[in-house]
């Protein structure tokens, strides 16, 4: 399943947020956007989930529970400022290794910087590259993570079957995503904040809106947790489930290669 449309003259299209726009125009714009927000990243999760994204990627990180072994090889996707990678190898007290992969470079020359301030550069690796067509050989890494990511990719499908590539067997695939609001009242409340704050405050802290904005929509476009939950089934992962964080606002999908 993707989100790309034939078009009446044969073409492709995809969405990127409420638009349709030609199937390879999508991750050039998107790379656009984060190329605007890259040095605020962490402020733009703060305004996206009105600081919960702290306590969801403490939990994404806590369901990985990532052994004190200096052979425990996690790919982190889209986490160029390396916010999970640094919890994840603090989480194995400085053990683990973690290679950080983003297609933008804007992102991981934060992450990079920020790793040399913390003193773990030894542990990390910062590669950029396209999620849709990694890198690797196959059955390298121990876990895949992806937190606020998987929305941003052209094609999910492909993003996924090569998530299930790269892992070894017995691997583990985490995705935490911005994601359908259950509850009957939290969800009105959700959109007026989404839709009319949200850009708003980013115009203020950025002085561009229209990153925001975008963000806002592709988080609506994103398919469901029981949608997202059988694309992942189809990508050949087992044991597939999602949890839900503060009534479906954020969901953690877990699936294993078995």
């Amino acid at each position: 399943m993707t989100d790309s449309r034939t078009t009446a003259n044969g073409g492709m299209e995809t969405s990127f947020g409420f638009k349709n726009v030609a199937d390879g125009d999508k991750q050039p714009l998107v790379n656009d956007v984060f190329h605007k927000v890259a040095k605020r990243y962490d402020i733009m999760n703060d305004v996206m989930s009105a600081g919960l994204h702290r306590a969801w990627k403490a939990g994404m990180v806590g369901a990985l529970n990532p052994p004190a072994d200096p052979d425990y090889h996690v790919l982190d996707v889209a986490g160029g400022t390396g916010d999970i990678a640094f919890r994840i190898v603090d989480a194995s007290k400085g053990l683990a290794r973690a290679t950080v992969l983003d297609i933008n470079g804007s992102m991981l020359a934060v992450g990079e910087e920020r790793a040399q301030k913390k003193g773990i550069a030894e542990n990390l690796t910062f590669v950029e590259a396209n999620a849709e067509d990694l890198p690797f050989p196959d059955k390298t890494f121990d876990a895949y993570t992806i937190a606020f990511g998987i929305r941003n990719v052209p094609h999910i499908d492909k993003a996924l079957s090569e998530a299930y590539r790269v892992l070894k067997r017995g691997g583990r695939l985490l995705v935490l995503e911005f994601s359908e609001v259950e509850a009957p009242i939290l969800d009105k409340v959700y959109d007026l904040w989404s839709f009319h704050a949200i850009p708003r405050v980013g115009k203020a802290i950025a002085g561009d809106g229209e990153p925001y904005r975008y963000l806002v929509e592709s988080i609506r476009k994103f398919p469901n947790q029981k949608d997202f939950a059988k694309m992942i089934e189809r990508a050949g992962f087992s044991r597939v489930k999602f949890t839900n964080y503060s009534g479906g606002i954020a969901a953690l999908h877990s699936g294993w290669k078995l």
